[in-house]
């Protein structure tokens, strides 16, 4: 097993990775909408959506991979209200590429976040 650690995402804010790889397999940890500086990104659904895509294809570039790869995504949003306007940063980050999702609401994400995203892929 070996971790993935990127400058250009935000560090874990607990005893965990931001992703690990094992057996051309990567699992990375959810992702808040946190600059790699680690701030918050302030505002609706769609700029903490994108936010986290970015931490995402950061962490799969330093794999030496891409969304292409994506075979499982895990989506926890705050409120499903904003399903459709997560759904359409969703399907253009990810550019036709449909992996496998659960979307769940929950009452509260770490730092009050609107959105986080976990993603299982396969490496080349």
């Amino acid at each position: 097993m070996n971790t993935v650690q990127t400058d250009d995402a935000p560090r874990a804010i607990g005893p965990y990775s931001q992703a690990v790889q094992v057996d051309g397999w990567l699992y990375a940890s959810g992702q808040l909408p946190m600059t790699p500086a680690g701030d918050m990104v302030e505002g609706d659904i769609e700029a903490q959506t994108e936010q986290v895509f970015n931490n995402i294809e950061a962490i799969l570039k330093a794999a030496g991979g891409s969304l292409s790869q994506v075979v499982k995504a895990t989506v926890f949003v705050q409120d499903l209200n904003d399903f459709a306007r997560l759904n359409a940063v969703y399907e253009r980050r990810f550019a036709g590429h449909k992996p496998a999702r659960s979307t769940v609401e929950v009452a509260r994400l770490p730092r009050d976040a609107r959105v986080e995203i976990e993603i299982i892929a396969r490496l080349p």
